[in-house]
């Protein structure tokens, strides 16, 4: 054999496998450290859940519920009934409206269009907000008769 020693060739090939290895060994040492960080967090996040859903404060649930009647009394039964006593007012409802593109050439974009009415409307916005509303508190509800 003109070249180099068999010695030679196994010592450099021993020594490039070790270094592979061992770039191998850290790689997935790294990967298992990210993974025993994720799972941890997921842990915290949980831990944190479970007490935000655990959490009770009278003031909190008054307040909710202050919020949710305002809004169905502002946004739904004021309108109603301004219609029903004061016929000759009309109510101005804002509800959005999708205008495709041309084609593939334009975007399309959502705008706003407001129209006025006279006597009782239910629009899409009521609709939307009572079932809000409605979702939100069968939802408490459900998760504080599951613990």
């Amino acid at each position: 054999m003109g070249g180099l020693p068999l010695e030679l060739i196994t010592m450099l090939g021993s020594g490039l496998l070790s270094g592979v290895m061992t770039i191998w060994s850290q790689s997935q040492k790294a990967k298992q450290d990210a993974f025993q960080r994720a799972i941890s967090g997921l842990a915290a996040k949980s831990k944190a859940t479970d007490l935000a859903r655990r959490y009770e404060n009278k003031g909190f649930q008054i307040t909710r519920r202050i919020i949710a009647l305002s809004a169905v009394a502002a946004i739904i039964i004021w309108p109603k009934i301004v219609s029903v006593f004061w016929p000759d007012i009309e109510v101005t409802v804002g509800y959005t409206q999708w205008n495709p593109g041309f084609l593939f050439l334009t975007e399309g974009q959502e705008i706003i269009k407001w129209q006025a009415f006279k006597g009782l409307v239910i629009t899409p916005l009521d609709t939307h907000l009572l079932s809000a509303i409605v979702g939100m508190y069968f939802g408490a509800s459900m998760v504080k008769n599951a613990r």
